[in-house]
């Protein structure tokens, strides 16, 4: 009986370790797909044209670079700092500084939605 009681402990312990695991893989593979998601969105910025201009000290280019998370790489970007000739020749006053083909410049943080908006890229649900 002894024997019995401790293979059940076990048995349901494994249980528990696999439903565990199984909802780890889930939580990750939601993730990965929201990635997915926005990367499809940051390329399509891309795609399209638009640039972001800004420094790595500024806050609201931090901000604007957090919402996007890992798929900002996809974004064109220039740093100001490093690219003083091209900022100047493109007049950008302030940072960040979305332009856009048509020349249409939105400054200080926008936002996805309002870069969705604007650009015509789908964001994500």
């Amino acid at each position: 009986m002894k024997k019995f009681r401790l293979k059940l402990k076990i048995f349901t312990f494994c249980i528990v370790i696999l439903i565990f695991a199984f909802y780890i893989l889930i939580l990750l593979n939601r993730k990965n797909s929201a990635q997915t998601d926005l990367d499809i969105f940051a390329q399509c910025l891309t795609q399209s044209g638009v640039v972001m201009y800004g420094a790595d000290w500024c806050s609201h280019c931090k901000n604007e670079k957090k919402a996007f998370g890992d798929s900002f790489r996809l974004v064109n970007y220039v740093e100001c700092p490093d690219n003083p000739n091209l900022c100047l020749e493109k007049e950008i006053k302030g940072y960040p500084t979305w332009v856009f083909p048509s020349g249409k410049k939105l400054e200080g943080e926008q936002g996805l939605e309002n870069l969705s908006r604007e650009s015509g890229c789908t964001l994500p649900d």
